[in-house]
């Protein structure tokens, strides 16, 4: 079992004490079930641009921290919407069995 199974489990069942009324004092996990789906996008949306601004800055230690937030936050938002891990790994498999798959750009005469 890979680091990001184990943490989308820890993040299943914050969500299933979550909704059983057990959330465990102090969880952030369990705040952001609470606070709903408008503020986990948020935090997603925060969290994609702090690792652009890493990114851009040429800092690789905050882009490697960034980019594990906004991993967290994407897995909250997956088990929030009721996905399985193992389900967006089946579309990136999907996908990476696919050889060429670069799509072609159709330029658009603009002065017609």
């Amino acid at each position: 079992m890979t680091v990001y199974h184990e943490i989308f489990e820890v993040i299943k069942a914050r969500k299933a004490a979550f909704d059983k009324g057990e959330a465990p004092e102090k969880s952030y996990t369990c705040y952001l079930f609470e606070k709903g789906v408008d503020k986990i996008c948020k935090k997603v949306g925060e969290e994609a641009s702090e690792t652009i601004i890493a990114a851009k800055n040429g800092d690789n230690d905050e882009l490697m921290n960034e980019i594990n937030d906004l991993l967290y936050h994407i897995m909250v938002l997956a088990v929030n919407q009721g996905l399985e891990w193992t389900d967006v790994e089946k579309v990136l498999d999907e996908r990476n069995e696919k050889i060429g798959n670069l799509k072609e750009f159709h330029q658009t005469d603009k002065n017609t």
